[in-house]
């Protein structure tokens, strides 16, 4: 069966929040994996707001760090986890958000994550991530899709570290568009999709359509990164 798994960092709904969900509704993920989620003020309506205008519910992700994975109606949730990284003095707290899911009787185990603009923090979290889902996959017996905002391109040691372990998708079997920022202006791929070996890759990038491209930089300053994957 054929997933579709969206990862997109929608920079605290600071834009046009329905833009945002023209740019998802069209997408038609079965997993949307978000990162910049509000977390401050009427976080919680605005998370809810999100979810009822791109037809989907929240599976996984609390206030902290600003991650949150939203699912469609006929997607099962399993169990969810939320695990705070290492504490990083004067840098932003950071996180990883994990839904056990369910789509249509096949197992997957979906996780957002948002690593550090500096380089020593970024690899120590990396580090963490993958052991966390590691004991997630042993304890769910499920393959695991990893997304993200990377906050580095392929090449870089953390990233080098993900597709060391996991297939970087978007490598794997290219569609679209490779780079994610910024929306307006595309010059860096760093916003990922990584896959377990067990999940075949169909294809990944950011869509092209004229009417998605049009949305994009008035939604947010990243664009979205689409995953199809069959389990």
């Amino acid at each position: 069966m054929t997933v579709r798994v969206v990862s997109y960092n929608i920079r605290s709904l600071r834009d046009d929040p329905d833009a945002v969900a023209r740019v998802v509704r069209a997408l038609r993920p079965d997993v949307l994996c978000l990162q910049e989620v509000p977390r401050f003020g009427n976080w919680w309506w605005q998370r809810r707001r999100l979810a009822r205008a791109c037809g989907m519910r929240v599976a996984a992700g609390r206030r902290a760090c600003g991650l949150a994975v939203l699912t469609a109606p006929h997607v099962e949730r399993v169990a969810r986890e939320f695990h705070l990284l290492s504490r990083v003095p004067g840098l932003h707290r950071r996180a990883l958000a994990v839904a056990v899911l369910r789509v249509d009787g096949s197992p997957l185990i979906a996780a957002s994550t948002h690593l550090d603009l500096a380089d020593e923090p970024r690899l120590r979290h990396v580090g963490e991530i993958l052991a966390r889902l590691e004991r997630a996959k042993g304890r769910y017996r499920a393959p695991i899709v990893l997304t993200g905002d990377i906050n580095e391109e392929p090449g870089g040691p953390a990233w080098g570290r993900l597709a060391d372990r996991f297939q970087d998708a978007h490598a794997v079997a290219p569609e679209g568009d490779a780079l994610t920022f910024s929306a307006a202006d595309p010059a860096r791929r760093i916003d990922g999709v990584f896959t377990d070996e067990g999940v075949e890759v169909l294809g990944c990038g950011v869509p092209t359509d004229s009417g998605l491209r049009a949305d994009y930089p008035e939604a947010t300053d990243h664009r979205p990164v689409l995953a199809r994957l069959s389990l």
